[in-house]
């Protein structure tokens, strides 16, 4: 479990992370979430004892990592995948990580197997993609076969199937009862492997709990509609005080009364449904809601935020007509 109480850190006048309290479960999947700015890779530095937090601790199962003679074996860290000399061997840098913790060569091979870079393990460093250095820090990462995983990015530079393949290993270590924290902005990948979350923005504490509850707590909730008849029971709702949105020429969404409520309007007024589904948005959306007053780089130009709300036909002005025809003769 990791335990982080009133963590404080400043850079200058500058506060980066402020007064932050959290706890990760063990054998869940615990996104860690802000906007660009809002103190994750700080705050997960001063929780490895890579920066000196002015005021604040944070414990691995009770203890805090600059006490721990062999890390390796109780918390694997990956923050920056890049950080890696690119003169050395994909081997050679396990190896070396390895000998600093007593573990042996063979569990360097059983790694390497395991994130897919036995046939590269005698490359540089250097000639590796992205794609393949995330790879090659998740297999540091393991080495020690440690209780707590805690990444910083870790889909950053894979291809689609690179990213289903490092969703189900973290789902996998979770559920050996390990304890995984995952930084990402990929919230559609955090929506299919996350099981809580902890929200932060301008260094502070917005929300945690689990993602249904973030969910249901910030996105917005609604009734879709549809019904041969639906401009009567429209005009019901919106007498009831519902505000009604039409969709089409048969459907509406409905916000304010549940669908049970909807249902039972319809029946009193013989009104045939259709469709009668609750709605619900995204955790991409809960996300933008509940961040909404922590974005560190905010736009108030009117363009910029057309982009952010419309379709791009509503914002892009169409192309130009095509130029007329050569006449003939003309030598073109």
């Amino acid at each position: 479990m990791i335990e982080v109480r009133g963590l404080t850190k400043r850079f200058g006048r500058t506060v980066a992370v402020n007064d932050l309290s959290f706890d990760v479960r063990p054998g869940r999947v615990t996104g860690f979430l802000g906007p660009n700015g809002s103190g994750k890779s700080t705050s997960m530095r001063c929780m490895l004892a890579l920066d000196r937090p002015d005021a604040g601790t944070a414990t691995f199962d009770g203890r805090r990592y600059d006490s721990m003679r062999k890390p390796l074996f109780e918390v694997g860290a990956l923050l920056d995948a890049g950080y890696v000399h690119p003169g050395r061997q994909g081997r050679n840098h396990l190896r070396m990580i390895a000998a600093s913790n007593g573990i042996k060569d063979t569990r360097v091979d059983e790694v390497l197997a395991l994130v897919g870079l036995t046939d590269v393990a005698k490359r540089r460093v250097g000639t590796y993609s992205l794609g393949m250095k995330q790879r090659l820090g998740l297999a540091g990462v393991l080495l020690g076969d440690p209780n707590i995983v805690i990444l910083d990015e870790p889909a950053n530079g894979l291809d689609p199937e690179g990213i289903r393949w490092i969703r189900a290993v973290l789902v996998h270590l979770a559920a050996q009862g390990k304890t995984v924290l995952v930084s990402s902005h990929l919230l559609s990948e955090m929506a299919q492997m996350a099981d809580d979350l902890v929200v932060i923005g301008l260094g502070r504490l917005i929300d945690t709990g689990s993602v249904e509850d973030f969910v249901n707590r910030n996105a917005r909730q609604w009734v879709r509609v549809r019904s041969p008849q639906i401009a009567m029971i429209a005009d019901q709702l919106r007498a009831g005080g519902a505000r009604v949105t039409e969709v089409d020429a048969t459907g509406i969404d409905v916000v304010g009364p549940s669908a049970a409520e909807i249902g039972e309007l319809a029946g009193r007024q013989q009104v045939t449904l259709h469709e009668l589904s609750p709605q619900q948005g995204s955790l991409e959306d809960a996300f933008l809601e509940a961040t909404a007053g922590a974005q560190e780089y905010r736009s108030t130009s009117p363009v910029a935020e057309a982009f952010a709300t419309a379709t791009p036909a509503a914002v892009l002005p169409p192309p130009p007509p095509p130029p007329p025809p050569a006449p003939l003769g003309s030598g073109q």
